[in-house]
């Protein structure tokens, strides 16, 4: 069965991207369609965001409680893996996509589960599961929301390992006695530190010199040590020549450059991430399929006047949040654009460009201890240009964290431009710093002088009154 149904706006990719576009131009009065080849939700709802940090957080607040006087005594025994397991599957519904569903209905959005793929301008066809075919044409705008998938390395015998990838790891229905990690970024220390709580002996092993390698050398540092302490070998300038497990099932052996050989009862590979653009028909408007999708500050694809690729696919920044924040601009520049009103009055909140994923863009680590940042590293600010001066404070020496903590360790920086005295990052590793984030983000993203910064007084005794700190060493 064949049907043809037209539509202001068609989405491909129900995660919360998708989602939140389709919101945005459905509140706007324009019909939308969107198609969804897996669960809707996504895989932040199913196979990463949700999952990764209901495994993290029970292994954070036990290392939390076992860093406060009269209560650490409480909380020595191992978790409970079964229960820490059981309230994962809980929050990501069992692997079922009904609340999500019922959520796309309610704002009047048309769903359609089946794979889509462009068929020439402004055309989508879907297939359906059970063969049904389905041809939506655009009025407006299609956007490209598939996000991206895990990529494995072409190291000799891997493919038929059975390897962890980011999916498995998160979605795991037990805890192996022994799991190697290949890979330092956030991925491979997230679940390195939630495996690791759950029971799991931990082998970590990183290519390069450290881990989280896109932020500031002292937050991998710090990480690297928390985790050697808590038991886990973190091994650097480590690279894997080979796999080996017969027939996919037993234990897996690494082989390293040298030919020493490691074995695990599982191995993740966190390695990396590729557009899920593969087979969309993008060859069809003249785009490459399998590739990121350049898009100008609305998030429209440059050289198109109707087609979006929105979050993980542009590359811009490949986190769920900004995803979410580009889909708001996206969305609303579409109905600017369908309702031909010009961009910068259309919208109550003032702009469609998408800013704040060019070097405002926050991130946390959930890791204990936690890793947080927002804009530009050091050397990132200098290979900018900049002219900038790093400012540096041991969170220990503030009061508000030997507070939270015994024996309290971490350490934040923040970035200023001295000719604008301005931040342009900052960054905090430390117990409970995510919470900090926001504050930070706040000045770099709205250019917030150092000046003005002085008049925000954080409260006392607080892990914010960092912040005093940081601008006290500032002033000199």
């Amino acid at each position: 069965m064949t049907d043809a149904v037209e539509y202001d706006v068609v989405v491909l990719g129900a995660g919360p991207v998708g989602e939140n576009l389709a919101d945005r131009t459905r509140a706007a009065g324009l019909s939308t369609a969107v198609v969804e080849s897996e669960l809707v939700g996504g895989e932040c709802s199913y196979w990463a965001c949700t999952p990764s940090k209901a495994l993290l957080r029970p292994a954070i607040a036990r290392a939390d409680a076992r860093r406060v006087p009269g209560l650490r005594e409480s909380v020595q025994k191992p978790l409970d893996p079964e229960a820490v397991l059981a309230h994962r599957d809980e929050y990501v519904s069992h692997w079922k996509d009904d609340g999500q569903v019922g959520w796309l209905d309610s704002i009047g959005s048309r769903l359609y589960r089946g794979h889509g793929r462009l068929h020439g301008p402004k055309k989508v066809v879907v297939e359906g599961p059970e063969g049904e075919r389905h041809v939506l044409t655009a009025r407006h705008a299609v956007a490209v929301c598939t996000g991206s998938r895990a990529v494995l390395p072409g190291v000799p015998g891997l493919a038929g390992a059975k390897a962890w990838t980011s999916r498995e790891a998160t979605s795991a229905r037990s805890v192996p006695g022994r799991l190697a990690v290949v890979g330092g970024g956030v991925v491979g220390v997230e679940m390195a530190t939630a495996w690791q709580a759950l029971g799991a002996q931990i082998t970590l092993l990183v290519r390069g010199a450290g881990l989280l390698p896109r932020m500031e050398p002292f937050v991998g540092e710090h990480v690297a040590d928390a985790l050697t302490e808590a038991g886990a070998q973190v091994r650097t300038h480590t690279a894997v020549a080979s796999v080996e497990r017969s027939g996919g099932t037993g234990p897996v052996t690494l082989v390293l450059d040298g030919g020493e050989r490691i074995e695990a009862d599982e191995v993740l590979f966190a390695t990396g991430r590729a557009p899920r653009t593969d087979d969309l028909g993008l060859e069809s408007v003249g785009q490459e399929p399998g590739s990121w999708l350049p898009v100008d500050d609305s998030c429209r694809v440059k050289g198109s006047d109707w087609l979006y690729a929105v979050g993980d696919v542009n590359r811009r920044a490949l986190l769920t949040h900004q995803g979410k924040y580009q889909a708001r601009i996206a969305g609303a520049a579409i109905a600017a654009r369908a309702q031909r009103v010009p961009l910068l009055e259309s919208d109550r909140w003032g702009a469609h460009a998408a800013t704040a994923d060019h070097a405002a863009v926050p991130q946390v680590v959930f890791t204990d201890p936690e890793a947080a940042a927002v804009g530009l590293s050091l050397v990132q600010a200098e290979e900018a240009g900049h002219r900038v001066r790093a400012v540096d404070y041991d969170l220990a020496s503030v009061a508000g964290a030997a507070l939270y903590a015994d024996g309290y360790r971490g350490h934040a920086r923040m970035i200023v431009d001295l000719d604008r005295e301005i931040l342009l990052g900052v960054t905090f590793v430390g117990p409970g710093v995510g919470e900090l984030l926001h504050s930070a983000t706040v000045a770099v993203a709205g250019e917030v002088p150092i000046d003005r910064l002085w008049h925000a007084v954080p409260a006392f005794p607080t892990i914010s009154e960092v912040w005093l700190r940081l601008l006290e060493t500032y002033r000199g």
